[in-house]
């Protein structure tokens, strides 16, 4: 096992099973616009870049012209609607516990008020040193210089803190800061994606993470 004194976790398609109520959302928009809604597995490929960049793909011929309405839609629709079936991934609580002398931050390119809204829902957020949104710092993922900081706050080098997360960005960041990365491959992400990006630790689920690292 790999002995670590920081873990950062990426949310949706990590911590929580966010696909669907953002799939709704997305779909919602678009019918709102008078738009073809799309499948579920292409809204789902669109996650992990933040809401602009959702919006964005998935307005598709349609952007730019529709994009400030389809953010208002959205962002109106969502607020009210991102706990209909969002949900911790199986272990989580688990995990966070076992894990609990360790220092652990949230990193995602969601927006920081929608994050903690479903943090202190699913009773979450005090496991938690730090929760890091998009729009919390002026660099975001997979930027190093978003985690540089930290590691200097807390005292932690790079070759002793992991990133564990669903998406490309989440093993690029560690990779450029030279830290520790942990594919989840059963989160939202493309598995073929993160096995190419050849991270150094894989999971399928997340229990498996207390046989790699202590």
């Amino acid at each position: 096992m790999k002995a670590v004194e920081m873990m950062i976790f990426d949310f949706d398609g990590t911590l929580v099973n966010s696909g669907d109520d953002l799939v709704s959302s997305v779909n919602h928009t678009l019918n709102r616009l008078d738009l073809p809604v799309l499948p579920k597995e292409n809204i789902i490929g669109f996650i992990g870049d933040g809401v602009q960049k959702l919006i964005e793909r998935s307005l598709g011929d349609a952007f730019p012209e529709h994009f400030e309405e389809a953010m208002s839609i959205f962002t109106a629709y969502y607020t009210e609607h991102m706990l209909d079936t969002t949900d911790l991934y199986p272990g989580v609580k688990d995990i966070l516990e076992h894990f609990r002398d360790k220092k652990k931050i949230i990193i995602t390119n969601k927006r920081y008020a929608f994050t903690v809204q479903i943090t202190n829902s699913l009773h979450l957020t005090h496991h938690f040193d730090e929760i890091i949104g998009v729009d919390s710092r002026t660099y975001r993922k997979p930027d190093r210089r978003l985690i540089q900081p930290l590691l200097r706050q807390y005292g932690v080098s790079p070759e002793k803190a992991v990133v564990v997360g669903d998406g490309i960005n989440d093993v690029l960041l560690a990779k450029n800061a030279g830290m520790i990365s942990c594919a989840f491959l059963g989160g939202l992400g493309s598995r073929e994606e993160l096995l190419s990006s050849k991270p150094d630790y894989v999971c399928e689920t997340l229990p498996e993470l207390t046989r790699l690292f202590c």
